[in-house]
Formats: C-alpha cells, structure tokens, sequence
C-alpha cells in the first residue's frame, strides 16, 4: 500500500492489516515449534520401543557353543513391526565385525559407540528413511579364542511410518486449534476496536452537531486516555482560535468606537473650513484638520499594530536584548532632541542573548519611548536600561515625567485607558501593545514611581529561555 493511502485507511483496516499477519507469523512459529515437539515426542515413544526390542535380542544371545548365537523373538519382533506400521531390520555382531548375524549392511551409527548407553540416529536403508536404535555391551565369555574382552553390538531399525503418521496428526490438531484461535482472536480484535472507536464517533458526532460560533473546549471527560492528548491539543487549538477571533471581534469594536468620534470632528471642521470665507481662519482650520488628522492616522496604526500583535504568528530566535535596545535608542534620538529631552542608555551588561521576536521586541521599546519623550517635559530624561535577574531579563524605560497617579497603575496597559493627569491627546493604546507583547514572549509588563523623584518606570519583563 502506498504511504499516502495507507495515511487515508481507516484505524480499524490499518489495526486489522498490521495485526493480522502479525498473528500469521506468531501461527507459523508456534506451528514449526509444534513439529519439532511433535517429532520429539514421537521419537521419545517410539525410541523406547526400540530399546524394547534390543534389550529382547540381548536377552536371547548366548555364547555356550563358543560362538555367538542368538534366539530371535519372532513374535516380539512381528509385533514390533505392526505397531511401527513398516519394516523392521536387526543386526547383531561383535565390534570387530568377525561375527554378524541378522541384516549384515545395516548403517552404523557415526563416532564411537560407549558400552551400556543406547543411542538412536536416523539413517537411510535400502533407499527408506530409517532410525536405528544402537546399544553396545561386553560379552561375558570370550569366543573364537579371544585375547581381549568383546562387545557385543545389536542393533534395530525401523521405518518411519507410523512416527511421521504420529507427528503429522499432532500437528494438524495443533493447525486446527490454531485457525480456530485466529478466527476467534480476529472476531474479538474487530470487536474490540469498534468498542474502543466508540468514543471518536461520539466526538465526531459532538463536532458535527456543535454551531458554527461555538468554540466552547471539547469534554475530554469520556475520552481513552491514548486519545486525550490528541483532544487536549484540539482543544488549545481551539482556545486560540477563539481567543484570534475575540481579538478581531474587539479589534472591530474598538475600531468603530475609537473612530467614530474623530471622524465626526475631522467632518465637522472640513465643513466649518469650506465655509469660512476669510483666508486665515480657513487656514487655522486646516491646521486642525491636520492636526485631528494626525491623531487618528497615529490612533489607526496603534490598533492595528496592537491586532497584528494578536494575531501574529511568534516566531521566536535567539537575539542580543542589549545590542537591540541600544539601537532603537538611537534611533530615537532626533525625536529626543526636537522635544529637549535628553535620551540615554545603560545596561549591566555587555551581552544578553534570550529568544523572541525581534520585530515586535523593537515595536514595543518604540511605544515606550514615544510616551516617555511625549510626556516628558523639556530638558528632562528618558533613560534606557537593560538588566538581568534570575532567569529573567528586564528592559526598563525611565522618565521624568507626570507618570501615574499609584491608584491608577493597575489598569494600566488595558486598552483606551489614560490616566486622569494626562493633558495631551492619545488614544490609550501604546502600553496595552506594550503588555500584550510581554505576554506573547511568557513575560509581562510591570509599572513603578521613579525612585527619589517625579516620573515612571516601566519594565518589560522577559525569561531567558
């Protein structure tokens, strides 16, 4: 299958298509260690019969004559052969081979034979699969004027005929007992995972039947825990979704409600403008304008600055705060200088790396000091400063101007609110972009009075990592 259309299946077809022949090959391995147990077993019962038969020729071998003689039993033997369904062959000889009797060419087992221990090989005689039982002892009289002690070797053979009959039928129990378990598992498996589905159609259907304007988190109450992470980061997924269309909601609110006012007044005095006949007054009235004008291109682009901050992907790096700060400083240095106010930096160190998002990072400082440079007045100071504490670095804008009455320093940074000892016109926007900033990097923006004396210290707090 190929990778995208097995991306496309359905869990329970991709379940069933990885379990299944897994279970094949588990079949097939339990099915070749039941042949090899089977084999063994059958080896193991028909060995000691056998041994049976060998131990019944050693107990008829005589050596009174001087000679070796055996008494086979016939009877035994054609008993042995019914129940091995098959052929059987014997061979009696001292291990010097000058005495044989029975089947003479019958294979000799391979490496040494040890005396008292039976040993059971397969062989091939007469072009017949065969396994051959082995069993060597020493004679108790000497014959043929013998020297040295003589072993006495007998050996009985058989046809596999009914060992293979024995392993077969074990086996085919065993492939039977093995397709009945992979029906069965298979039945259970396809049944357990409709089971264990059951709770994504129920999310499926709770998705399907939800209204378009509802992005409430999904109850996460009846979900397997294996599917909960995937409903948790649905359901964050789903938070900034609403949270992005709340901003644009409040963006839209604040719009209409913000321009409507400078709006009217910009039409009002185009009006009173084109009729004022005398040349001076309608050129202090397009003073105005202009004016007005300004305020609201400035009171525009603060909110729309402040939704881009909203919504904007964060996309953070590894930047220098202190090289950053530095230049933006600079940067400002004519406004300071046109408005009589001496702008500085400072930082306690030379160097400090943190991950953000530089772009906003420069928005933010250039809100700041556009308020501290407005409100301060002339020949007064707007420091600049960068500084580290545990984990956390601060980016600090100080000034010497009116600041904020204590009472009112909790609402600041909300949106459209001035404090009461502002005179200059302003929409209210500059520290809410401000905040809203800080909270994107995981920080946040604190105010304080200047230390021993009039002013505001505003601080923008970012982690390090």
């Amino acid at each position: 299958m190929r990778f995208d259309a097995w991306h496309r299946a359905s869990l329970r077809r991709t379940l069933l298509m990885v379990l299944l022949p897994g279970m094949l090959l588990l079949v097939v391995a339990e099915l070749w260690l039941t042949w090899r147990t089977s084999l063994d077993a059958a080896n193991a019962a028909y060995d000691r019969s056998l041994l049976g038969a060998i131990k019944a020729i050693d107990a008829n071998i005589s050596t009174e004559s001087g000679g070796l003689a055996v008494e086979l039993p016939y009877r035994m033997l054609e008993f042995f052969e019914l129940t091995a369904s098959g052929q059987v062959y014997y061979r009696v000889a001292t291990d010097d081979a000058l005495v044989e009797i029975g089947n003479a060419d019958l294979p000799a087992p391979a490496g040494t034979l040890v005396t008292g221990q039976p040993r059971f090989s397969d062989s091939v005689y007469f072009d017949q699969p065969v396994r051959v039982g082995t069993y060597a002892r020493v004679l108790a009289e000497r014959i043929g004027g013998s020297q040295h002690d003589q072993r006495v070797i007998i050996q009985v053979a058989e046809t596999l005929g009914s060992r293979n009959a024995f392993t077969r039928s074990l086996v085919w129990q065993s492939v039977q007992r093995d397709l009945l378990l992979i029906l069965l598992a298979s039945v259970l498996l396809a049944a357990a995972i409709g089971w264990a589905l059951k709770p994504l159609r129920r999310l499926h259907d709770e998705v399907r039947s939800r209204a378009p304007q509802d992005l409430a988190p999904l109850d996460t109450e009846r979900i397997p825990a294996d599917v909960r992470p995937l409903v948790d980061a649905i359901n964050h997924h789903v938070v900034r979704n609403r949270a992005l269309t709340e901003a644009r909601r409040r963006f839209i609110d604040d719009a209409s409600h913000q321009l409507r006012t400078p709006l009217a007044t910009l039409a009002t005095q185009v009006g009173y403008a084109l009729r004022e006949p005398d040349a001076d007054r309608m050129r202090d009235a397009l003073s105005a304008v202009k004016t007005q004008l300004d305020e609201a291109v400035r009171q525009t682009n603060q909110m729309l600055s402040l939704a881009r901050t909203d919504a904007a992907e964060l996309e953070l790096e590894r930047i220098d705060l202190v090289a950053l700060a530095r230049q933006v400083t600079r940067d400002w240095w004519p406004a300071a200088r046109d408005s009589g106010v001496d702008l500085g930096f400072d930082s306690d160190c030379e160097q400090l790396e943190l991950p953000a998002h530089a772009a906003l990072l420069r928005e933010a400082l250039s809100n700041l000091l556009h308020n501290a440079i407005r409100y301060t007045p002339r020949d007064g100071e707007v420091t600049v400063a960068v500084r580290r504490t545990e984990g956390i670095a601060i980016l600090d804008v100080i000034d010497s101007g009116p600041g904020i009455p204590e009472d009112e320093m909790p609402r600041a940074g909300e949106r459209f609110f001035r404090a009461s000892n502002m005179t200059l016109p302003g929409s209210g926007l500059g520290l809410a972009i401000v905040r809203s900033i800080a909270q994107r990097h995981g920080g946040g923006m604190r105010l304080a009075a200047r230390e021993g004396g009039r002013g505001l210290v505003v601080s923008i707090e970012l982690p390090l990592v």
